[in-house]
């Protein structure tokens, strides 16, 4: 697997990971063209939902390269499931992304049986996806990111010692929210899109109550997509305009938080989400 990742994209390693708590992830680093370790030390930036997000933002390191907008050298590591896991990682990011106690909001067991009567989904691949949701721990997943893996990407890639990042989209970007709040002091700025915050009863406001007057130092940017908000799906309306709550606390608490909306759907706003992250957050 590892010669067949490497083959289709450019300048990355593939390789596997068994997590402390038994898990296994795969990795993709993608190095900037002609990267020299022993010349250059660039920092890392983490790309959650690696099986979807590799194809669609790794090529995009070529924007360090860009005569019209440079940014700054990174390396991308993005970060999926191996083995049996892969085939299954639209449920297993329920686990490892979503923060513990997060309720399940109506809207969304409402679109999961609507994806089942509709085919996308049966109902034992439906219920497993829910079943995932009621027992949740990107605590342990944080964990897993700056205590075993960043370890291992800084000694084997020769890594700067900050200005990391971290993005991560829909319940990618809830964990990025996650990570903001707990104040992580390994990520120097983070990038949220369309974050999947659709409770008003989400943890997130739970987190907002407690840091008070209190900021993370780490710049947090975070997008939502126009025609979620438009569309006739409750679901993606409830996200962006729940998101647009979570951003207007933040904007009037005076935390350092940029925003974007974009021209996307949920479907395609990924890759735009993660360009707006790097215009805005590591152009220099």
């Amino acid at each position: 697997m590892s010669t067949i990742w490497q083959g289709c994209l450019a300048d990355t390693d593939y390789f596997e990971l068994r997590s402390s708590g038994g898990h296994d992830y795969g990795v993709w680093v993608t190095t900037p063209p002609g990267y020299d370790p022993a010349t250059t030390q660039a920092p890392v930036v983490y790309v959650l939902d690696g099986n979807w997000a590799v194809g669609l933002t790794a090529p995009l390191i070529v924007t360090q390269k860009d005569p019209l907008q440079q940014i700054q050298p990174y390396i991308q590591v993005s970060v999926g499931y191996a083995g049996e896991d892969a085939q299954h990682w639209d449920r297993l990011r329920n686990r490892d992304l979503v923060p513990p106690g997060e309720p399940i909001a109506k809207e969304l067991i409402d679109a999961v049986e609507a994806g089942f009567q509709a085919g996308a989904r049966t109902r034992e691949e439906s219920d497993a996806y829910l079943a995932e949701l009621r027992d949740t721990h990107a605590d342990e997943f944080l964990g897993f990111l700056t205590a075993e893996l960043h370890p291992r990407i800084e000694r084997d890639y020769g890594t700067a010692a900050s200005g990391h990042g971290l993005f991560g989209y829909s319940y990618g970007g809830l964990f990025s929210l996650y990570t903001w709040l707990t104040g992580s002091t390994l990520f120097d700025s983070i990038g949220a899109g369309s974050p999947g915050v659709v409770s008003e009863d989400s943890q997130i406001f739970a987190r907002l109550d407690e840091m008070g007057d209190s900021q993370p130092a780490a710049k947090l940017h975070l997008t939502i997509n126009d025609r979620e908000l438009l569309g006739d799906l409750a679901v993606y309306q409830s996200l962006t305009k729940t998101a647009a709550t979570v951003l207007h606390r933040l904007t009037a608490s005076g935390a350092a938080v940029t925003s974007a909306v974009l021209r996307e759907t949920h479907v395609t706003g990924l890759q735009a989400s993660f360009l707006s992250y790097l215009r805005t957050c590591r152009a220099l």
